[in-house]
């Protein structure tokens, strides 16, 4: 990536509220990795109901999606999703993509959606409530949860917040070898980066 271009991300990215390393928050301390996933029901971008529940004793991926936010939008451009999700699709891992922007709807997720080919479910969660729950804070923000329903990776999908290695550490990739390989995951929280996540307004 050249100067102009990396420059240019950079001023989009704070223009959206960028948080390029956020820290942990004290309010969402029961949130962590051992800690129980939080329950929830969402819709997807073809109207299903999905529930963290219908995956019950299987891997589960969850990525924080903001489609206006450049650093979501760089990492859906280059495929890092895609790419990871078809990878472990077949070891009966599951994706889910969460967008808890408060202006994002239901009918601009299913076109967006759509228009991207995503192979994944897009979950609307608007009003904050999963994203508060899960502590997400920027686009891209993940976690992964183990087959026993417990948080075991949450933060960055890598260790690139510019996009500029050639050859980044997937943490999210390290952390499914682990746990399908029946070890404990070596690094279980890292920084998010990326936009903040555009809850509703107080």
């Amino acid at each position: 990536m050249n100067a102009n271009i990396r420059n240019s991300l950079i001023r989009a990215a704070f223009a959206c509220g960028v948080l390029l390393l956020a820290a942990p928050d004290a309010r969402a301390a029961d949130v962590a990795p051992g800690s129980a996933a939080p329950a929830f029901t969402l819709t997807d971008q073809d109207g299903k109901s999905v529930s963290l529940a219908d995956h019950a004793g299987k891997i589960v991926v969850l990525e924080w999606i903001n489609p206006d936010c450049p650093f979501s939008r760089r990492h859906q451009e280059r495929g890092t999703m895609k790419a990871l999700a078809a990878r472990y699709a077949p070891r009966g891992v599951i994706w889910l993509a969460v967008n808890s922007t408060h202006y994002w709807t239901a009918d601009k997720n299913k076109q967006w959606a759509r228009k991207n080919t995503l192979p994944y479910p897009l979950l609307t969660d608007s009003p904050g409530t999963v994203g508060k729950a899960y502590d997400a804070k920027t686009t891209p923000d993940m976690r992964v949860i183990d087959p026993k329903g417990a948080i075991a990776y949450m933060g960055a999908i890598d260790d690139d917040p510019g996009g500029k290695k050639d050859s980044p550490t997937n943490y999210v990739a390290q952390a499914l070898d682990e746990l399908l390989a029946g070890k404990d995951v070596s690094t279980p929280r890292t920084r998010p980066y990326g936009c903040s996540v555009k809850y509703p307004p107080k």
